[in-house]
């Protein structure tokens, strides 16, 4: 675990410089050739950008299976085709985690939050299927179950009509329950494996559950996760079911806090922003799958001039059709140059490596150990190749990282001091076959439109006005 990285190419305030960076116990010790001591490894970092880890802060790894094939749907009706596939095996969240972790790594991300949709019935057995994928790769991982307990038409606003529902197959206690097991078995944080409370959302959640996922991270010192205000329906359902925007509804029964981190938050009005500063929530901002879906544009430059933390996620590969985070990064900071008229604002390649790394750390209550290169803090690190043709010629490192199409360009990767990514390789699993089993267990098909789509269609399209 001890080891220097020597010649690095290192950001400093406003330029660069060429430093060697020594890992003791899993933490960088010190950052100054002088003080070095004669280290077990050395690693020529000539020519390589060193960064922190980023954190790809939001995805579905189990969506794996569909990408490619979901229809050109809005989110609500998106979300009814996809619940009427065939339901996952253990093996395929097995092989789908595996192929996220990987993809996240090769991306530069050293850290993975999976909002991971559970089999009915083998709740607990996915999970740990889950946990076993990402200790073999060696990912740092943040797994949180994905639950609801109200059925998928609950998530559509009534508009005029009386509308009824199925009531949803597991109770609300049943959840919390199943939520609670997984903490005492599965949660480790010093091993690298961390269990989130991750309610989906006020569309398809009760205050109850939404009340016992807190009540659950104030017992165990748990990061709390969700989905919020992703599209116009949510909005309006929001409405609909308190008289008030959902920001001031979690506001009111105690789900916001400095742990809490929130995907999408697309629809927020100026006094929800300043809530989330207040309560210092973290966005996650998901600028892929929110125009693959037509969600629309989170307003990030509002949220980061008001104080808010913001970090980046690539959301499911169905709804994104790719776990590449350097993709995700460029998208969601060069998108608000057609939002904001003020250029003084915008987004700077710097602001964006800091986002996808401290903010993503911060947003997981860990800012104090992850997300830079400071002294003292742990060594899930990046080496970036700068010879590769997609980072030259040489011009700005980070805007050529952020900016560019980078491809084939990570190096080596270590996650709390660990070789996880040598020359351009994982080494910790056999990708090759990785890639074999994802081949083998598919097949070719075509987008088709489902039957719980077509059912819920008509009521879609007349409740927002299409």
């Amino acid at each position: 675990m001890n080891f220097i990285i020597q010649n690095a190419l290192v950001a400093t305030n406003d330029n660069y410089t060429t430093q060697d960076i020594q890992i003791v116990d899993k933490n960088i010790s010190v950052s100054f050739a002088s003080q070095l001591e004669t280290p077990e490894t050395v690693v020529n970092g000539e020519n390589k950008l060193l960064l922190p880890g980023f954190i790809n802060a939001h995805t579905h790894s189990s969506e794996m299976w569909q990408r490619g094939i979901m229809s050109m749907f809005p989110l609500e009706l998106w979300l009814a085709e996809l619940y009427d596939f065939a339901p996952l095996t253990t093996e395929e969240v097995y092989l789908s985690a595996l192929g996220t972790a990987v993809e996240t790594l090769l991306s530069g991300g050293t850290t993975v939050v999976d909002h991971l949709v559970l089999i009915p019935g083998k709740e607990l057995e996915t999970i740990a299927t889950a946990v076993r994928a990402y200790k073999e790769v060696g990912i740092r991982a943040f797994i949180a179950p994905l639950i609801q307990d109200e059925s998928i038409a609950a998530g559509i606003p009534a508009g005029d009509t009386q509308q009824t529902y199925e009531p949803y197959f597991r109770s609300t206690q049943q959840t919390l329950d199943i939520i609670e097991d997984a903490v005492k078995q599965f949660h480790n944080s010093d091993a690298g494996i961390n269990i989130v409370v991750a309610p989906t959302g006020i569309q398809l959640c009760s205050d109850a559950l939404f009340q016992g996922c807190a009540e659950l991270s104030n017992k165990y010192n748990l990061c709390r996760h969700s989905h919020l205000l992703e599209t116009k329906a949510q909005e309006k359902l929001a409405l609909e079911k308190y008289g008030c925007t959902a920001v001031e509804h979690l506001q009111r029964i105690g789900y916001l806090d400095y742990r809490t981190s929130l995907a999408h938050c697309v629809h927020l009005n100026d006094a929800d922003i300043e809530i989330l500063a207040e309560t210092k929530s973290t966005v996650v901002h998901n600028p892929l799958s929110n125009l693959r879906l037509g969600s629309g544009i989170a307003p990030v430059i509002k949220y980061r001039q008001a104080g808010v933390n913001v970090s980046f996620g690539c959301d499911g590969a169905s709804s994104n059709d790719s776990q590449d985070l350097l993709e995700a990064i460029k998208i969601g900071s060069i998108l608000h140059n057609v939002t904001d008229l003020d250029y003084q604002h915008w987004i700077t390649p710097r602001d964006s490596v800091k986002m996808a790394a401290l903010g993503g750390a911060i947003g997981l209550n860990i800012g104090d150990v992850l997300g830079s290169l400071d002294v003292g803090k742990k060594a899930d690190l990046v080496l970036y190749d700068l010879t590769s043709l997609s980072l030259l010629p040489r011009t700005d490192p980070i805007g050529l990282l952020v900016l560019g199409r980078p491809t084939n360009i990570v190096n080596s990767a270590w996650v709390d001091g660990k070789q996880v990514v040598a020359d351009g390789k994982v080494t910790t699993i056999d990708v090759d076959n990785l890639r074999q089993e994802l081949f083998q267990r598919s097949h070719w098909q075509s987008q088709r439109k489902s039957k719980t789509a077509k059912e819920l269609e008509s009521h879609y399209r007349a409740v927002m006005g299409i």
